[in-house]
């Protein structure tokens, strides 16, 4: 039987015979105080837990103070919170990438996060068809807003555009031949290539032409018995410079329907609206696909549009229709969170004139670069005060970009804080950024930077209200300083 752990004294190795027994720990009041808290499971399994731990130290580095009631109930508190903590944190994202794959994509816009919690917290007409009180179809929550915005005549919508991708080469193209530039067979970030997406799909890639140029004769030539489709695929995380040459889906167009073909594009990160109007660089849109002949478009929905995670399929009423009777589609299809995201973010668009307010992933591309200053003028000396004595903060000009494979090449004038090292020889400067970008991952609120050019840059494109950074400067202070 356990010793009572009021009589060890503080500075001893413990024992193992000094460890109180689970039932002991949790008929403690603050125990019990816990248990009435989060329910009697939790903190039974995180007792155990604690105990095992601490059996396993006692053979070792265990003080005997550890066993004090006091410890052992901070400890327990402590366990139950962390096993109750959710993994996922709002983070500070001041990369300088708006649409950044790791942390999170787009931002949604206020109308879709309400939307979300009006339609998650009560049924909704999902299935349901409320005039004729039949089963309905979830597409056509979304159909009709996508056809009005791109053109097409039908639209389906799937989780992500690698399964719209999967989705159509299987539906209009297994055990057939599918033609695509060489130059076109991209690779995305976390492993999605092309090649690999067609063979999982059950299609037969044939590649034309070079990796920098590709004539109409290419596919032409290329055309037989056993084809279903040309693909053309945008390039829209790598961009091809010096002698090239790609054929146009308006130049493909005619070949196909000679042919018999289907045409598909794969935009990728597409975008609704023509960007050039906000004074940014212009990405192809899937209306300007469809008008020039394309039978099937896929896109993003939480890249360039704004969205949610989703795959969005466009086109022709017929190839439409043969991907969404596929059996695939159901195991793809979007759930209801998504999709009362993604019809928020799409109503967005048919106000135009409110859009760069309204939808946070334009709103954040669009700021200028005086706006931007105007912000790290402001945190300029809070910095400096939480950082001096080991590192100075400098206001810099900087250049952001807008991520998640689109427009690689474009940089967006930006403005930031440029941290760097004080009285640190060359050999340590990387140490030094390293130990500081540690340190702001661990604040209540993670901060996220990069590191460039012997410097820790904070681009605070992403920052539109600095009051969250701000507030945990007097705990990073506090940390730098122990």
């Amino acid at each position: 039987m356990s010793r009572p752990v009021e009589s060890i004294v503080h500075g001893s190795k413990a024992t193992l015979h000094q460890l109180p027994s689970v039932d002991r720990l949790l008929h403690l009041q603050p125990a019990r105080d816990l248990i009435e808290r989060h329910g009697h499971t939790l903190v039974a399994t995180q007792c155990r837990a604690l105990l095992a731990q601490l059996r396993q130290r006692a053979r070792d580095t265990l003080d005997a103070g550890e066993l004090q009631d006091g410890a052992l109930i901070q400890a327990l508190r402590e366990r139950c919170a962390g096993a109750l903590a959710s993994p996922l944190q709002r983070v500070i994202n001041l990369t300088g990438t708006v649409i950044h794959t790791n942390l999170g994509r787009a931002l949604l816009a206020d109308e879709a996060i309400a939307h979300i919690v009006a339609l998650m917290a009560a049924p909704s007409n999902l299935e349901f068809d409320l005039r004729s009180g039949a089963r309905g179809d979830r597409d056509s929550v979304v159909e009709p807003l996508l056809c009005e915005l791109t053109g097409a005549q039908a639209a389906t919508v799937v989780n992500n555009n690698a399964a719209a991708v999967l989705l159509t080469l299987a539906a209009l193209a297994r055990s057939k031949q599918v033609i695509v530039s060489r130059g076109e067979l991209v690779e995305i970030g976390g492993a999605f290539r092309m090649p690999d997406v067609m063979r999982a799909a059950g299609a037969r890639l044939t590649e034309v032409g070079t990796t920098n140029a590709t004539h109409l004769a290419d596919y032409q030539g290329a055309i037989g018995e056993r084809t279903a489709l040309i693909m053309k695929v945008h390039t829209s995380n790598y961009s091809i410079n010096g002698f090239t040459s790609t054929v146009s889906e308006a130049q493909l167009a005619p070949l196909a329907r000679a042919s018999h073909l289907m045409l598909a594009c794969d935009l990728g990160s597409g975008s609704l609206v023509d960007l050039s109007q906000y004074g940014l660089p212009r990405e192809p849109l899937p209306r300007d696909m469809i008008e020039a002949g394309c039978d099937v478009v896929t896109f993003s929905g939480d890249k360039l549009l704004g969205g949610p995670q989703a795959g969005l399929i466009v086109g022709g009423a017929t190839a439409v229709g043969r991907i969404r009777k596929h059996p695939l589609k159901r195991a793809l299809r979007l759930s209801k969170l998504p999709l009362a995201a993604l019809e928020a973010t799409l109503r967005l668009y048919l106000a135009p004139e409110k859009l760069a307010q309204r939808l946070p992933t334009l709103r954040l591309l669009c700021r200028s670069q005086a706006s931007i200053r105007s912000v790290a003028q402001h945190l300029l000396e809070p910095m400096r005060q939480a950082l001096a004595p080991r590192y100075s903060v400098d206001v810099a000009e900087m250049a952001s970009q807008i991520g998640s494979g689109s427009l690689p090449v474009d940089r967006l004038p930006s403005a930031g804080l440029r941290i760097a090292p004080v009285g640190v020889r060359r050999k340590g400067i990387g140490a030094a950024l390293n130990e500081l970008t540690a340190i702001l991952r661990q604040l209540p609120e993670p901060v996220i930077g990069r590191i460039s050019e012997d410097a820790l840059q904070l681009d605070l494109r992403c920052l539109e209200d600095p009051a969250a950074l701000v507030a945990q400067l007097s705990t990073l202070a506090r940390v730098l300083q122990s």
